[in-house]
């Protein structure tokens, strides 16, 4: 009778270690199949910053440009005033 006990109480925990073996393995795979799903997608990037500031160096574009006007002008009227 001690025997059929000691039978009966390891097909219990012999069923057992199969049910646990099987839900590990069942969690196992199940974790694998929601890693495929993927996470979402990052955000959009932020456009990139503008290329050169237009207006740190304006003032000196324009203070050169005059500069070159007025010699051109001046060597115009220099050269004119050579031919006549």
């Amino acid at each position: 009778m001690l025997g059929r006990f000691f039978l009966y109480f390891y097909t219990i925990i012999n069923s057992m270690q199969r049910k646990n073996m099987l839900a590990s393995i069942l969690f196992f795979f199940m974790s694998f199949a929601s890693m495929a799903q993927g996470a979402t997608p990052p955000p959009p990037m932020p456009p990139p910053p503008p290329g050169l500031p237009i207006d740190g160096g304006i003032l000196m574009l324009f203070i050169l440009a005059l500069s070159l006007g007025i010699y051109k002008a001046y060597k115009m009227s220099n050269k004119a005033d050579l031919l006549s």
